[in-house]
């Protein structure tokens, strides 16, 4: 019974099956890949799933890329190389391979890496078989759920990409971002380069990292046989999959790349507004092939940085445009000034494009003294807004100004005209502004201002203050409102002395006051160098690192120290009207003060002239009248200057008395003793001033 039994169950002479058959059976194959040699054997059955002939295969894994694509291959490499990595034994891969009639199939293949004593992996041993039918449907729906993550994953470094790239102004800010480390390397490139086209020329921009480039290419023709040509030619992208398909096709350009190691190369047009504006490469060295999802990203990238590319273009032709309209506006030279150092800076905004009305002018005036130390005008201006627009008010109200003062009109009457002509433009914007006048003879500064910030004084000792100067409306407001009031204040500048404006750019700050500015401002200028142009090139420094959206207009005046000077003075008296006493006081002390200054031989004269322009002043006007006697000391010659100030703002006449009248013959009087003499305008008034030369 035994025995029947076991003759019953009696076992196939074949049993149990050996690995072949029952790999045959299951339609998987074997390998045995010697890593050191670089080989790879393929029993039948793996010939079979990968749909090869014996004589189709010598024996190297490359041989299979034939029926691998690149992107299968390429992601098979990356699941061996991590298991190696990881110090794994084992690793499995699903990939699809390509048949000889071209239809796809799904492959599976699972390997066991062998090592030796010291865990250097030697060889790799496994199976591969035919999983179609298994993956047909759970597999698929995987592999595109990967390759939708791996997509979206690339879709958000082109979101960061271009998000980063809005914010850039100028073309070298679009290259800082593509060759920051958030930028293009988080799509896997190894490296890139990038040309813009300029004059059917492409001229390398970008390259990253250095050395990356081919010497030779930094300027190349769009008909040379490189690739970034042959984009800007077709205006399509070209996807270079393998280091044997870039040396085919770039047989001059490969040799120069063979050290980057490069595997892969993706070259994108860049177009902008329909037209191509230049290209770019990314360059890889661990990949090989593009999916179709891959290009479609990059051709995205392209877009984005081309849109970004031609924003920073007209920006900066819009900078150039806009800076060469306000160097245009501003005065191309300062004349030089007898008696005075004059310095002038301009400093524009870290907004790039958008020029301001910031401006300065130095205007030689009519007039003056016999000294040969002129008069002239100190302007300092600020054009609401920062445009073209802004620059070009400030050239029409610049010139406008300038011929307002040059003309001799008080400073009073050149900031009520020019405020009434900006009116009358009919524009929108304002003006502040301060005019300074100044006889550099006698230090005198008559300053009016409109709305703008104060001057600044620097003593001969090197304290500085700031020079309060009442003031009136902006320029534009103060005609629009009918307040072309503009009263003007005096001042004086000691030889030594210096005036400086500034606009304010250089005193303002987002969330700091102007007072404090200004003090900070004054404690800079009196630590600062006694040389005009070396202490406007520390205070133009000091606004460059502070950085500011404003622009910045400094202009400095320096009354120089008279060599070989001698003793001199200054004596300033109020007479009041109707009391002859302060007459009679006012006389006695310019007699004394004409003789202690070493003109006694003149005293007489000099008395006399005084003591007539003091009288014209009480009878002709209302109000006290104020002399001031000053010693000039020039290189050449000493003078005595008399200055009687009333507050009309009439001028006196000279004229025949006639033989019997009396009326008529001061100025004459004035005319015939003095070596000169005028008249200036004083605010609401004026001063009727003469010399004389002493001996």
């Amino acid at each position: 019974m035994a025995d029947r039994s076991a003759s019953a169950l009696s076992l196939p002479e074949d049993w149990p099956a050996h690995p072949d058959p029952i790999l045959a059976l299951n339609r998987m194959g074997s390998f045995d890949w010697d890593l050191d040699a670089g080989l790879m054997d393929l029993d039948a059955q793996a010939l079979e799933v990968f749909d090869l002939l014996p004589e189709e295969y010598d024996g190297r894994p490359e041989s299979l890329t034939a029926r691998v694509p690149p992107p299968e291959a390429a992601r098979l490499d990356a699941a061996i190389a991590q298991a190696i990595k990881e110090g794994s034994e084992n690793y499995g891969a699903y990939f699809r391979i390509r048949r000889r009639d071209g239809t796809p199939r799904w492959t599976h293949t699972q390997g066991y890496i062998r090592r030796d004593e010291t865990g250097r992996p030697r060889r790799v041993v496994g199976i591969v078989r035919d999983a179609t039918r298994e993956l047909a449907d759970s597999a698929a729906r995987s592999l595109r759920a990967a390759q939708h993550e791996a997509f979206r994953q690339q879709t958000g470094v082109v979101q960061v990409i271009s998000a980063a790239l809005a914010h850039a102004r100028t073309v070298q800010d679009v290259i800082d971002v593509l060759k920051d480390t958030h930028g293009v390397r988080h799509l896997g490139a190894a490296s890139l380069v990038m040309g813009l086209l300029e004059a059917g020329r492409i001229r390398l921009v970008a390259e990253g990292p250095a050395g990356a480039s081919v010497p030779g290419t930094h300027i190349t023709r769009i008909d040379e046989p490189y690739p970034m040509s042959e984009v800007v030619r077709t205006l399509s992208p070209r996807y270079i999959e393998s280091p044997e398909e870039f040396a085919a096709d770039y047989p001059i350009l490969w040799p120069h790349i063979t050290d980057l190691r490069i595997t892969s190369a993706a070259y994108l047009p860049l177009i902008a507004q329909a037209r191509p504006i230049g290209a770019m490469g990314l360059l890889y060295d661990d990949r090989r092939g593009f999916s179709d999802e891959e290009r479609a990203v990059l051709v995205a990238l392209g877009s984005s940085i081309a849109q970004s590319l031609m924003r920073a273009m007209l920006y900066e032709q819009e900078k150039d445009l806009a800076q060469g309209l306000q160097q245009a506006m501003l005065p191309r030279t300062i004349p030089s000034v007898r008696g005075a150092d004059i310095a002038v800076r301009y400093r524009s905004a870290a907004l790039g494009r958008d020029i301001g009305g910031d401006w300065y002018d130095l205007i030689p005036l009519p007039g003056g003294t016999t000294s040969g130390a002129g008069r002239v005008g100190a302007v300092i201006g600020d054009v609401q807004g920062h445009d073209t627009h802004a620059a070009a008010v400030m050239g029409q109200l610049r010139i406008v100004l300038r011929a307002y003062a040059a003309e001799g009109h008080p400073p009073a009457t050149v900031m009520a005209r020019a405020s009434v002509f900006l009116h009358e433009l009919d524009t929108d914007r304002f003006a502040t502004c301060l005019y300074a006048e100044t006889d550099l003879s006698t230090g005198v500064v008559q300053a009016v201002r409109a709305g703008h910030i104060d001057p600044l004084v620097r003593r001969g000792d090197g304290t500085c203050h700031r020079v309060p100067v009442p003031g009136g409306l902006p320029l534009g407001l103060s005609a629009e409102f009918g307040r072309l009031e503009y009263p003007v204040a005096t001042l004086e500048l000691d030889p030594g002395d210096t005036l400086l404006l500034c606009t304010d750019g250089l005193v303002e700050l987002p969330g700091t006051d102007v007072d404090d500015g200004m003090r900070g401002l004054a404690a800079l200028v009196g630590e600062g160098p006694a040389e005009v142009r070396d202490l406007a090139d520390r205070l133009i420094r000091m606004a460059e690192e502070r950085g500011g959206d404003d622009d910045v207009a400094l202009l400095l005046l320096h009354r120089r120290v008279r060599q070989a000077t001698r003793p001199g003075g200054r004596l300033r008296q109020h007479v009041a009207p109707g009391d002859p006493e302060a007459l009679t006081h006012a006389r006695h002390l310019i007699r004394a003060a004409v003789r202690a200054w070493g003109a006694r031989e003149q005293a007489d004269e000099i008395e006399l002239v005084a003591d007539e322009l003091m009288t014209n002043a009480l009878l002709h006007t209302e109000g006290s009248a104020i002399v001031t006697l000053r010693a000039l000391d020039g290189a050449a010659e000493r003078r005595l200057r008399v200055e009687v100030e009333d507050s009309s703002s009439a001028l006196p006449r000279r004229r025949d008395a006639g033989r019997d009248g009396v009326s008529g013959r001061g100025l004459l009087l004035v005319d015939r003793l003095a070596d000169s003499w005028g008249v200036e305008a004083r605010g609401g008034g004026k001063a009727v001033w003469c010399e004389f030369r002493l001996p």
